[in-house]
């Protein structure tokens, strides 16, 4: 067993952009990583983590304690709570305290989602907001190109 403690030591086994140790491409391999990373996006096939903190998170399976994200794809769900805006996922999604989220669904027709113990919580997505916003934009435009136009005249 090859155990490495820094980035730098993983490098010097990379070859041709695939993990080479002794001389061996290993296609299989467990990794267990305690550090805190700043990921706006995750892909992966299996996430097992303490808190999960990321913009969008596409995985197979998730075990985590806290989740933290706008928007999860995912095959099953497993966490103690989980906040986030959308949630996709295939047959089980469920946390042990809470969910909070704008929405979700599943892939299969069978499936399930829910708390042990707390509650699913959907949160408002403040479309009447964003329209606002909108609205005031096109409204800040329209001024501005009416400004332009003034302008060239000059």
């Amino acid at each position: 067993m090859k155990v490495y403690k820094t980035q730098a030591q993983v490098e010097k086994d990379i070859k041709n952009g695939v993990l080479a140790i002794d001389g061996d491409v290993k296609f299989e391999c467990s990794i267990n990583i305690e550090a805190s990373i700043n990921a706006e996006d995750i892909n992966a096939r299996d996430i097992t983590a303490w808190n999960i903190t990321a913009r969008d998170i596409t995985a197979s399976d998730i075990t985590a304690s806290d989740i933290n994200a706008r928007d999860i794809t995912a095959w099953n769900i497993n966490a103690r709570n989980i906040n986030a805006e959308d949630i996709l996922y295939y047959a089980v999604c469920f946390a042990y305290q809470n969910i909070k989220c704008l929405s979700i669904k599943s892939k299969r027709e069978v499936s399930k989602h829910f708390c042990l113990d707390g509650e699913i919580t959907f949160k408002s997505d403040n479309s009447e907001k964003k329209q606002e916003l909108i609205d005031k934009a096109e409204e800040l435009k329209i001024k501005a190109d009416e400004l332009l136009e003034k302008a060239e005249e000059l």
